[in-house]
C-alpha cells in the first residue's frame, strides 16, 4: 500500500518535532517535508506532492487561512487538516469555507490524529454535525441573512435527490447511512456527491454541510 504523503506546517519546531515523532512511525504514512509558516507551503507542496497538509491556523507571515485559500484553488490541492487550539474560531471557520477538510484540536491524543489523516486521505471530512453547528453559532452575525439568501440561491439549482442527499451530508451522514436511508446504493450516493460538488462548485463534504447550515436546510429537517 502506497503510504499517506504528510506535509506538518505549524512556527513551533516543539510541536513539529511532536508531530513528526508521534506521526512517523505509523507504516502507512510518510512525512514529507516540514514548514515554519505558510509562507513556505506552496513552494514545499511542488516540491513533496502531499495527500495531507496538517496546517496550523496562526503563523506569523502567513496564517494557515490564506495558505488553504492559496492552495485550495490550485489543481490536484491536497487535504489540508487544520490544527487550532480553539473549537470555535472565526478563523477556522473561514478555513473550511475555504476548502479545508476538516479541524483537529492541538491537544487531541495523537491516535486520534492519526485517524483524522487517514480519514480526509480517504475523502471523508473530520468535522461532526455538532461542532459544524457551533461553529455556524459563533460565525453568526450581520452577515447571516446574506450568507442564507446567498446558500438557498445555489442550493435552488439541485434537484430533489440532490437536495436531499446534500442535507444528509450535512446531517453527517456516510455514504453508507444515507443510501440505506435514501434506498440507493453507495455508488449511486457517491455518484450524487460528485454532481453536487461540480454543481456547487465546491470542494468536499464539509462545504456541502456548511451550505445546507447556511441555508437553513438543517433547520428544515428539524436538525
Amino acid at each position: 500500500m502506497t503510504p499517506i504523503r504528510l506535509l506538518l506546517v505549524d512556527d513551533d519546531p516543539l510541536v513539529r518535532a511532536g508531530l513528526s515523532f508521534m506521526m512517523g512511525g505509523a507504516d502507512d504514512l510518510e512525512i514529507v517535508g516540514e514548514a515554519a509558516d505558510g509562507s513556505e507551503v506552496e513552494a514545499l507542496v511542488d516540491r513533496t506532492r502531499p495527500d495531507v497538509v496538517l496546517m496550523d491556523i496562526r503563523m506569523p507571515t502567513v496564517d494557515g487561512l490564506a495558505a488553504t485559500e492559496r492552495l485550495r484553488i490550485r489543481k490536484d490541492a491536497p487535504q489540508i487538516i487544520v490544527l487550532t487550539t480553539f473549537h470555535a474560531d472565526d478563523q477556522v471557520l473561514r478555513a473550511l469555507r475555504a476548502g479545508a477538510a476538516g479541524f483537529v484540536l492541538k491537544d487531541t491524543p495523537p491516535a486520534e490524529i492519526l485517524d483524522a489523516v487517514r480519514r480526509v486521505a480517504a475523502g471523508d471530512p473530520v468535522l461532526s454535525p455538532t461542532v459544524t453547528r457551533q461553529l455556524m453559532a459563533h460565525a453568526a452575525g450581520t452577515s447571516a441573512d446574506t450568507r442564507r439568501t446567498s446558500a438557498r440561491t445555489r442550493v435552488a439549482t439541485l434537484n430533489d435527490r440532490e437536495r436531499e442527499v446534500a442535507v444528509a451530508v450535512g446531517q453527517g451522514r456516510s455514504n453508507a447511512e444515507i443510501a440505506t436511508e435514501l434506498f440507493m446504493s453507495i455508488a449511486t450516493v457517491k455518484t450524487h456527491v460528485s454532481r453536487i460538488l461540480a454543481k456547487l462548485d465546491l470542494n468536499n463534504r464539509v462545504q456541502i454541510a456548511l451550505l445546507t447550515y447556511d441555508a437553513g436546510l438543517l433547520e428544515e429537517d428539524g436538525h
